[in-house]
């Protein structure tokens, strides 16, 4: 195909060459390509919460938004006249950067849903604000704006370092240019848009369906409880699989992610599963290490997941598996991305000192005459500093107003987590440019660690504390995720040829959605299953919320007098981190990069210690031997199809349990209306 000849023969560093016969675009920041933008975005910025919410995990749009928005434009702008109003703002011809446009606006929109999956739900599982969200509304806004312009705003000088100085890969987002460019190749591209276009859309409309159904018959359709169907056919003692969370789970979305992850990723994540739940949990409940709670007085069910008790003291003397794992889970996928960070910027940081680089950041952010401009886009089409400065200004000073006015950060204090989230993005650029992993959402938590400090050093209560810690870590985190996710959006656009200009204004409009977009996303979700928040005893909750939990953790630890860790815990916790790291060593000075692929993936593995869903990781596993079979069988289907096929999958079932929510708030889903067959203790688990 043509992509792979492509990928062979293009240097990834160098936009692709123009071929004088593609015709002139006119049309590259559209109305059209903005609407279709930001309403694609919105999808997936759905299935993000959703996502993020059930695993912690969330997914780039930039496919999903470069092939649907393909499929949208195409059709559009071949029926619409390019003569009068409706031509001028629908119709016209569609080329590949006014496609890169469309999938620059759908990143922005579907972005910044990493703080709804992992701080702010904290904030309120620590009763830091209103009781539920929709009382905090005007709140939550103002703190997603204080992450979303920010982020937005200084990726201009990180462009100009990492992609164009530093020339990095930015895997995703080159094959995502990779993509845009075959979609348009004539007449091969239209045969291959229309089947992508056809593969993803059915794949969406199929696993759509399939999860709304399963709301109504989760026991048949969606889990099999394979230790509680043996239990009651007299195998008593297998009872104990269901307990501690061992059941097959069909779920669409992460065996997508299976596929996108690969054997490695996935494969780590199960083995860390096996060892955390099929091994370490077991041992903690036999040595009386860890407690689990009964929650059926006529079967012998047992909740291992419990992360709420009224004694404090319970944190230490009697915690459940799932807190006890939290810790081991938390500091090794810490120290794995700050060392596997380290060792994969060395060589660059090795070649910066004896190069001549200016280390001057200001000499970053202006245009330059001289001939040692690597910037191949003309000046013209360069986002002006007239632009992007007087923003960065204005967004700072209304961070720091709103921190102050609404969350009683001084300015000192706002203006440090403003600083912590822009180093964040340089770690998590450097992280996706080279590797194609994003760990801010891990990173970031190091700002709960310098504000726990900052809070006790000032003297904080515990609920002052706790508030600016979480708070900070908002604005850090997502104003280092935005901005990662926009520079690898500029990355497509710079091998497309794309005008920087026309990708910030569309990145804009797109924040403006997400801003409105996830607030909204989030109220419903939380109204629909108020547990996100407010987790029962036994800790069991359609949504397991695995960041929530491990911010939330964090936050009280930092701002308590003594850590509320177990001993056993902690040391567990210091010895898998250690292990971790020298994992990473080992594997960049002495392991060949060929056999990388050997080496577990501590990130995956630490985050199957903070995620309590076994089935998530079995779905991964299968998910990724799925496509690694189909690679070798059929490498030109696999070319062709998979990338679609993986977005259907994720946006399918994510959008499902939006419509889920949706169902639950209207009192008509299938707790009211629904099937317990299949499901233990006969009680509806859906």
């Amino acid at each position: 195909m043509v992509v792979e000849e492509e990928e062979v023969m293009h240097d990834t560093s160098k936009p692709f060459p123009v071929d004088p016969n593609d015709p002139i675009e006119t049309h590259q920041l559209t109305l059209r390509a903005i609407v279709v933008g930001c309403c694609l975005g919105a999808v997936v910025g759905a299935s993000n919460i959703y996502l993020g919410l059930k695993t912690g995990f969330t997914f780039g749009p930039q496919l999903f938004g470069a092939i649907f928005g393909f499929a949208i434009i195409k059709p559009l702008s071949k029926a619409l006249p390019e003569s009068g109003i409706l031509g001028k703002l629908l119709g016209g011809p569609f080329g590949p950067k006014e496609n890169c446009t469309v999938q620059s606006a759908a990143t922005a929109a579907g972005g910044i849903g990493i703080i709804f999956v992992g701080a702010i739900p904290a904030i309120y599982r620590l009763n830091l604000l209103s009781q539920f969200p929709d009382q905090d509304i005007g709140k939550l806004i103002a703190l997603t704006v204080t992450a979303a312009f920010f982020g937005v705003f200084f990726v201009i000088p990180l462009r100009k370092y990492y992609i164009v100085h530093q020339k990095l890969t930015f895997p995703t987002p080159a094959a995502t240019a990779y993509t845009i460019r075959a979609l348009h190749n004539g007449k091969t591209g239209a045969i291959a848009a229309r089947k992508k276009s056809l593969a993803l859309l059915f794949t969406f409309i199929g696993c759509f369906i399939f999860k709304v159904m399963t709301g109504y018959a989760p026991g048949i359709l969606y889990d099999w409880h394979i230790g509680w169907t043996l239990y009651r056919l007299g195998f008593t003692s297998i009872i104990a699989l269901d307990n501690y969370g061992w059941w097959i789970e069909f779920t669409p979305a992460f065996f997508g992610a299976g596929m996108l992850s690969g054997l490695n990723a996935s494969w780590s994540f199960l083995g860390g599963m096996v060892l955390a739940w099929g091994i370490i949990s077991p041992a903690l409940i036999s040595t009386g290490k860890a407690f689990g709670l009964p929650i059926s007085k006529e079967f012998p069910l047992v909740s291992y997941q419990g992360l709420s008790f009224d004694d404090p003291d319970k944190y230490v003397t009697q915690p459940s598996p799932r807190y006890w794992l939290l810790w081991p889970g938390v500091l090794m996928m810490l120290i794995y991305s700050f060392a596997d960070l380290f060792m994969s910027s060395l060589p660059a940081l090795l070649k910066l000192r004896r190069s001549s680089f200016n280390f001057n950041v200001r000499s970053w952010m202006h245009h330059t005459d001289k001939e040692d401009d690597e910037d191949p886009t003309k000046y013209e089409d360069r986002v002006p500093n007239s632009w992007w400065i007087p923003g960065l200004i204005l967004s700072i000073i209304m961070c720091v107003a709103i921190l102050a006015k609404m969350f009683s950060m001084n300015v000192g204090e706002a203006i440090l987590s403003l600083l912590l989230g822009f180093i964040f993005s340089f770690i998590g650029v450097q992280s996706a440019g080279t590797t194609d992993v994003n760990p801010v959402s891990t990173v970031a938590k190091a700002s709960q660690l310098v504000f726990g400090g900052i809070g006790k050093g000032a003297g904080l209560t515990q609920g002052p504390a706790q508030m600016m810690n979480l708070t900070a870590g908002v604005v850090a985190a997502g104003s280092a995720a935005q901005s990662t996710d926009m520079t690898g959006d500029l990355k497509t656009g710079y091998l497309l040829g794309a005008k920087p200009r026309n990708q910030f204004v569309a990145q804009l409009c797109g924040a403006i959605v997400a801003v409105f977009l996830n607030v909204g996303l989030f109220i419903l979700f939380t109204t629909a299953s108020p547990c996100i928040l407010y987790p029962p005893e036994d800790g069991i909750c359609t949504y397991g919320a695995p960041s929530v939990s491990a911010w939330a953790a964090v936050a009280v630890a930092v701002a308590s007098p003594k850590l509320p860790i177990p001993p056993s815990s902690g040391y567990t916790a210091i010895g898998l981190a250690i292990l971790a790291a020298i994992s990473v060593v080992v594997k960049h000075l002495w392991i060949p990069k060929k056999y990388w692929h050997w080496v577990p993936n501590w990130n995956a593995v630490g985050l199957a210690f903070v995620v309590p869903n076994t089935y998530y990781a079995i779905a991964m596993g299968a998910g990724s031997v799925f496509n690694y079979i189909w690679l070798k069988r059929n490498p030109k289907s696999f070319d062709m199809y998979m990338f679609a096929v993986a977005a259907g999958l994720l946006a399918g079932e994510g959008l499902g349990g939006v419509f889920q929510a949706l169902l639950a708030v209207a009192k008509v889903d299938g707790t009211r209306f629904g099937t317990a067959i299949g499901c233990p203790g006969l009680e509806f688990c859906g």
